[in-house]
């Protein structure tokens, strides 16, 4: 194992080259997952990842380039001043603005995430946390949050630092009229987070549609979440997605 995982489970130290290499390889991977599961909308969505050696500045996506078409190459390496230090192309603002707060807040956080995913956005117009009705949901179990607040586009430095105050030490935030936003202590974790989080809000949204689903009582919720909910869980539950990415679009890598 390599990258972050040699970091999770204590194995040998790797050199940062190889560690950024491992991560910008991931967070490539990552965009062409989300492109794969339909979460891109123009413009809107980016994830991020912390430079290993340069703790202060983190990748992102270029505005304009669809996840479904971008390359390693394209990344744009971002210091916490909004300077783009490496890489050709536009910094999304809302990107800069949310992602900067919480990298500098959160230490422990390697990598966030935000789409603007369909279920996501229509659970987040209901303005509440998500409900332990299945086993995956209780991933999230006491683990996420909610901003119960949209003043539009987070432009202003304000609304990023509210957003992360929101989010606290938690896995996931449900930005109210917006979205989803997920991290994590590796790109693979906050992605699956993302992707599993998107199709909790679908099933709930088809539960409550059909009935009044059954809620798992607490103490077993948070039983399950120690299982599905951890960091390696999420690290390992995309695994099988990334190898399935990598043998279809080799190409992202260039």
């Amino acid at each position: 194992m390599n990258g972050d995982v040699s970091v999770l489970l204590g194995e040998p130290w790797q050199p940062p080259e190889k560690v950024r290499e491992e991560r910008k390889r991931k967070l490539t991977a990552a965009f062409r997952l989300f492109g794969k599961f339909g979460f891109d909308e123009g413009v809107a969505g980016h994830i991020t990842v912390r430079d290993p050696e340069l703790e202060d500045h983190f990748w992102v996506n270029p505005m304009g380039v669809s996840f479904k078409q971008l390359r390693m190459s394209q990344l744009l390496l971002v210091n916490h001043n909004g300077d783009v230090v490496e890489g050709d192309g536009y910094l999304n603002g809302a990107a800069f603005t949310i992602h900067s707060h919480i990298h500098r807040l959160r230490p422990d956080v390697i990598a966030a995430a935000h789409a603007h995913s369909l279920y996501g956005k229509a659970w987040s117009s209901l303005g509440r946390l998500l409900d332990p009705i299945t086993q995956d949901a209780c991933a999230f179990f006491g683990d996420h949050g909610l901003l119960d607040t949209f003043s539009g586009v987070v432009l202003e430095m304000g609304e990023g630092e509210a957003l992360a105050q929101a989010l606290g030490n938690r896995k996931a935030l449900i930005l109210q009229n917006h979205g989803l936003l997920t991290v994590g202590k590796s790109v693979e974790e906050a992605a699956w987070w993302y992707i599993t989080m998107e199709r909790s809000c679908q099933a709930q949204l088809l539960a409550e549609a059909a009935g009044d689903p059954i809620l798992i009582e607490p103490e077993v919720a948070i039983r399950t979440r120690a299982v599905v909910g951890t960091e390696l869980a999420g690290l390992f539950s995309f695994q099988p997605l990334y190898s399935v990415i990598c043998a279809e679009q080799p190409d992202m890598f260039e």
